[in-house]
């Protein structure tokens, strides 16, 4: 009894046991179905368990067990599934439970398989191409039902950093696999050797897949080249071997120069094919170069493992049609693909010519504005493109050593913070990595992609503390009192001594004190024995932009003191000679300050009283220094130009330019397109038109410059109106903007149709726009279609270019530095162009909402895509971005019955006219065109003053008690653009009669708008009123 209890209760142990772990192994990999971060406990501890007791885990240590119970997922397929792609990147890791799948291998990565390379069984992993960011080089298919336990590349990384010893036994040694053949050790070999960066070599793809755009662009070139030009694809052999269906880079050039005239050089048609060659649908037939204009050999990706299909008939006529939209796109790529060419290159193999290239667009990179232009040169040549091709891939973890510095070029990234997830965004422009080499710390957070196939530019750590190592060596400091008070870069030039070269230095400024900064220009640039010294621009810079840091009354007191400082020493034939060189430096710094703003010493007080002043005294050392004779006269010819020139006085008997706004702007000398104009200045009068709550209005004559507190005080006396009024503007569309009392010039912050109001500030919202500030109701159409439209684009062109050429150099900068630093800063004329612009658009588009006749307005909207090429061939690009944005506003783009009917070679045109507006890049496509443009040019201003807005707001002014002058540099070239596009006449002739040239003229320069959006969006439906 005892016996046969005991085995029963024996028996009863067993069968319970085996029916828990019938339980147990029933539902021990439900928690590996959750997210990690969703299992219990419980779970982990299931799975774990479960886990040591199976054969395929047990050459892995507990601990990493444990681990992978807690960070790996579960998987069971059945047969005949596709694991992983050849060619895809790698994601995952895997580990084979149970089941077997098969290793192929493909030489054409569009074939599903090639031969059967080796099986893997239970207990094998592979996947580990996650940890080289390489494309898979096999392919996995299961044979048959399988379990697989698969973890992706973040928690994968993160239990390799944690347990790289123990981890090593997690990864398969693939040559001990079973069945492995000779073809699959050769290319374990190959793996083995190559680099895990491709970013570094120009021949491969910068993505896992190409664009459809580009894949299709492919397919034209293809298909024109097969079906047209037959001799330029064919099989070709070099040094004994045969290469299928290729062509030579440089007859590639030769046909896209000869097929597409818009294409004017070989580097941008290599710029073409390269763009398709770094998408991988286009290769060297070696793959061991980029794309070169030179005699090597190219595939289509399509003719890459067997021959492609001949194109039929139906097929060359659809590329035919489709030939010139490809060359356009590609065109647009070549600069970006020619770019990175340069950066995928390494730093020694890189020329001057490279390193300028890339120079040039860093000059672009918001997050690299704060750099001197030393350093960015230095960048420039180390520099390297980096690239990303799926969305979750990460760049480096929480705490991970510093290695490098990133700039996004392309794409977003997050960044991950411990315990508080993604803290924000960075996109394009956005650099982050620097503070971990900066400080030599540890990883602050983690980085990850945001979306697939984002561009980096990398900055490694070496590179990165060499520069600044370097710049510090070539950096010398003057000191005053202990203090720095002028820094100078030294900058190495060879020169040839009879055949023999050796370096000199030349220095550039980089920050100094006014003072010191001055006293070096007097001893360098106006020195010819040591002009040779100065490096760069620095003398024009610092004449530009002086009255930033240096106002015009400081500037002429120090002058006035060097000149007179030395006129005591004269014991000796040297002493004098010291002494007359140190004044005819500072007779000829004002001499080339002359040359370069001549308006200045007409119109600024202090100037003229320095002229005055070292006339005389220069008169005066004319009998002690002979050679300051000649100095005499050049000044005393300024001095009489400057007393001959036209004053304020003068200049009021002319009209002055005023923006023209119906009933409301006038000059105070009345109106006539006849009389010759000249620029705004803040002492002319002007003829405010003040309304009141009732429509009435009163007008007030005053100076320009007159604050809002004179204006109010001079309405406020004729309406009646008690002293708690205000001045403020409403706008066409009802809102209202107050002005305080000391504001001035507000006649040039208005809105299209605002007006000026006064009201008791308790009535404020009783104050309704006039009627007229609705603008016309009637198009202009039947006019606009009697006039020539070149004859309005000369028209457009010659009043802006009055326009443009009457804005003082000056005027830019109180716009951008505004109140701070110039409290009296005046910026009407500039006001002015920029008020121009902002009408021609909104022309635009009054003209086309109120035409409803659906024919009548397809015919002007080809008048106006017209008109934007006239402006665009008059190199007028402020009136071409104007009418282009205006033709883009939504009220005009979503009229698509008038868009459908124009033909298709017009919707091309206005489809590259948005590509120049692209902003992409920084406006690149817009930059490059007008690098090559020679003057006259109006430029696009509303770019160059956010351009100088750019560099004032990322750079400091001061860097403890000095100029930073490295920011001078860069706002003095935004002005320089300016004097190079105006610095020939512009040269126009009405080709109409003088009757119908005035009545063009007369047009163009009084546009009447409507700028209200709901009106012009109510237009645009009664217009083609919206579907359904």
């Amino acid at each position: 009894m005892s016996a046969r209890s005991s085995s029963t209760s024996k028996s009863g142990k067993t069968d319970n046991k085996q029916h828990k772990m019938k339980i147990l192994n029933a539902s021990w990999y439900s928690g590996l179905l959750k997210r990690p971060l969703d299992r219990t406990s419980e779970e982990i501890e299931r799975a774990s368990a479960h886990l040591r007791d199976v054969s395929a885990a047990e050459k892995f240590h507990h601990c990493l067990v444990q681990q992978m119970a807690l960070y790996a997922r579960y998987d069971r397929l059945d047969e005949n599934v596709l694991v992983i792609r050849q060619g895809d990147y790698g994601v995952n890791w895997y580990l084979v439970l149970s089941g077997s799948l098969a290793v192929y291998s493909s030489e054409n990565l569009r074939l599903k398989a090639g031969p059967k390379l080796c099986t893997l069984t239970s207990g094998a992993s592979f996947g580990e191409g996650i940890f080289t960011r390489n494309p898979h080089q096999i392919s996995v298919v299961t044979v048959d039902k399988t379990e697989l336990l698969w973890m992706d590349y973040k928690d994968m990384k993160l239990l390799w950093e944690r347990h790289r010893e123990m981890m090593d036994a997690a990864i398969t040694s693939l040559e001990n696999l079973p069945n492995l053949n000779d073809e699959m050790k050769k290319l374990l070999v190959s793996k083995d050797t190559k680099t895990w960066d491709d970013s570094l070599n120009p021949a491969s793809p910068i993505c896992a897949e190409p664009s459809g755009n580009i894949s299709h662009a492919a397919w034209v070139l293809r298909t024109i080249l097969m079906g047209h030009h037959g001799h330029m694809i064919r099989d070709r052999k070099y040094h004994l071997r045969t290469y299928k269906r290729c062509l030579v880079g440089c007859e590639l050039v030769d046909w896209i120069l000869d097929t597409f005239p818009k294409v004017d050089n070989r580097e941008h048609a290599a710029g073409m094919c390269q763009a398709l060659l770094e998408e991988g649908v286009f290769v060297h037939v070696c793959k061991q170069h980029p794309f070169l204009d030179q005699y090597l050999f190219y595939r289509f990706l399509e003719d890459e493992a067997t021959p492609g299909p001949l194109p039929t008939e139906a097929d060359l006529e659809r590329a035919q049609e489709d030939l010139f939209d490809v060359f356009s796109l590609l065109a647009q790529a070549s600069p970006d693909a020619a770019l990175r060419v340069i950066l995928r290159k390494l730093p020694d193999d890189r020329t001057s010519e490279d390193v300028e290239i890339v120079y040039e667009e860093l000059l672009q990179i918001k997050s690299l504005q704060h750099l001197s232009c030393t350093v960015k040169r230095e960048l420039a040549s180390v520099i390297m493109f980096e690239a990303h091709s799926h969305s979750g891939t990460v760049l480096f973890n929480q705490g991970d050593e510093g290695r490098s510095w990133y700039i996004v070029a392309k794409g977003s990234v997050n960044v991950s913070i411990h315990g508080k997830g993604v803290v924000c965004v960075l996109g394009e422009a956005d650099d982050f990595g620097k503070l971990a080499l900066v400080n030599d710390a540890p990883r602050a957070a983690t980085i990850t992609l945001a979306e697939d196939n984002c561009h980096f530019l990398r900055v490694d750590k070496d590179d990165f503390n060499r520069i600044l190592r370097d710049v510090e060596a070539n950096t010398v400091r003057l000191k005053e009192h202990g203090q720095d008070v002028l820094i100078l870069e030294k900058i190495p030039f060879p020169v040839d001594s009879n055949g023999s070269f050796h370096s000199e230095y030349k220095y550039s400024v980089m920050a100094g004190t006014p003072e010191k900064m001055l006293e070096y220009l007097l001893e360098t640039a106006m020195d010819p024995k040591k002009e040779h010294q100065m490096a760069g621009t620095f003398l024009d810079d610092f004449l530009l932009t002086h009255s930033i840091f240096f106002p015009d009354e400081k500037l002429c007191a120090a002058m006035s003191k060097h000149y007179h400082a030395s006129a005591d020493s004269t014991d000796t034939q040297d002493d004098c000679d010291f002494v007359l060189s140190q004044k005819k430096c500072v007779i000829q710094f004002v001499l080339t300050w002359y040359d370069l703003e001549l308006d200045k010493f007409s119109g600024s007080l202090p100037i003229s009283q320095f002229i005055e002043s070292l006339t005389k005294s220069v008169a005066q050392d004319c009998l002690a220094y002979p050679g300051l004779i000649g100095d005499h006269e050049a000044l005393l010819a300024i001095y009489k130009d400057r007393k001959s020139s036209a004053g304020p006085n003068k200049v009021s008997k002319m009209k002055s330019f005023f923006p023209s706004r119906r009933g409301h702007t006038k000059s105070s000398l009345g109106e006539g397109d006849g009389e010759k104009k000249v620029p705004v200045r803040s002492g002319d009068e002007y003829i405010f038109k003040v309304y009141c709550a009732d429509h009435t209005y009163s007008s007030v004559r005053l100076p320009m410059a007159s604050s809002v507190r004179d204006i109010v005080v001079g309405a406020r006396d004729k309406l009646c109106l008690g002293t708690d009024a205000v001045l403020c503007e409403v706008k066409s569309n009802g809102e209202r903007v107050v002005f305080k009392d000391q504001d001035r010039f507000v006649i040039m912050s208005l809105s299209l149709n605002g007006r000026l109001f006064i009201a008791p500030r308790e009535h404020l919202d009783a104050l309704t726009p006039v009627p007229e500030q609705e603008g016309p109701n009637i198009s202009t159409m039947p006019a606009l279609e009697l006039m020539s439209t070149r004859e309005l684009a000369v028209q457009i062109t010659l009043f802006d270019w009055e326009l443009f050429t009457a804005v003082p150099e000056q005027e830019m900068l109180n716009k951008v530095f505004g109140t701070q630093v110039f409290p009296s800063g005046f910026s009407a004329n500039l006001d002015h162009i920029l008020f121009r612009f902002d009408q021609l658009q909104y022309w635009i588009v009054t003209e086309m909402v109120l035409v409803l006749n659906l024919s009548k307005r397809v015919q002007l909207l080809r008048k106006f895509i017209k008109l934007a090429q006239h402006c665009k061939d008059l190199n007028n690009y402020h009136a071409f971005f104007a009418i282009t944005m205006g033709l883009g506003h939504l009220a005009v783009s979503r009229l698509s019955q008038t868009w459908e009917k124009l033909t298709s070679k017009m919707k091309k045109t206005f489809s590259d006219f948005e590509i120049l507006l692209e902003p992409a890049r920084n406006h690149r496509a817009y930059r490059q065109v007008v690098s090559t443009l020679t003057p006259p040019v109006i430029p696009y201003m509303p770019l160059l003053i956010k351009d100088m807005t750019f560099v004032n707001e990322g750079n400091k002014t001061h860097y403890d008690n000095m100029i930073n002058f490295e920011k001078m540099h860069m706002i003095a070239q935004s002005l320089r653009t300016v004097r190079f596009c105006r610095s020939e006449p512009l040269e126009l002739e009405s080709a109409e009669a003088p009757k119908t040239g005035s009545d063009i003229r007369s047009y163009i320069r009084n546009l009447h708008v409507i700028d209200n959006q709901r009106i012009l969006t109510n237009l645009s439906h009664k217009c083609e009123p919206r579907k359904g």
